[in-house]
């Protein structure tokens, strides 16, 4: 199918940029990195925290998105947790997500569930592992 092929680069694309930026978030939460956590320059947050726990949750869920590797899974995760950080850090400060600054997570949260519904594509660890199978 033609449009499949024309799709790919793009969907692979958006797969990729989408875990490595979930990726970077979780290692800021956990690690430090990249000037800290939750306006604390080099700082983590406590791995057995509410922020540990989604720190984790993005540095796995971003890694396996970005490889390709469970990614339907994974994404349904991390577009739900985009969600809950939605509605729990942003929403309730304003109500629309320009005001409140909550756009990156409603953005998240719709490319994770559409990689969600729509699988890694044909270049990542699950198209591989696919392919091997057939």
């Amino acid at each position: 199918m033609k449009f499949a092929n024309v799709a790919q680069p793009s969907h692979v694309l958006l797969r990729v940029v989408a875990g490595l930026l979930m990726l970077q978030h979780g290692g800021q939460k956990l690690f430090g990195w990249f000037g800290g956590s939750a306006g604390l320059p080099g700082e983590a947050v406590p791995l057995w925290s509410l922020m540990g726990f989604a720190g984790a949750l993005e540095l796995l869920g971003g890694s396996a998105v970005l490889l390709g590797a469970f990614t339907r899974p994974m994404a349904f995760l991390l577009s739900g947790e985009m969600a809950v950080a939605y509605f729990m850090a942003h929403q309730r400060t304003a109500p629309w997500p320009i005001q409140n600054h909550g756009e990156l997570a409603v953005l998240f949260s719709f490319v994770f569930l559409f990689l969600a519904t729509h699988g890694a594509g044909g270049w990542s660890v699950d198209g591989q592992r696919q392919r091997q199978r057939a």
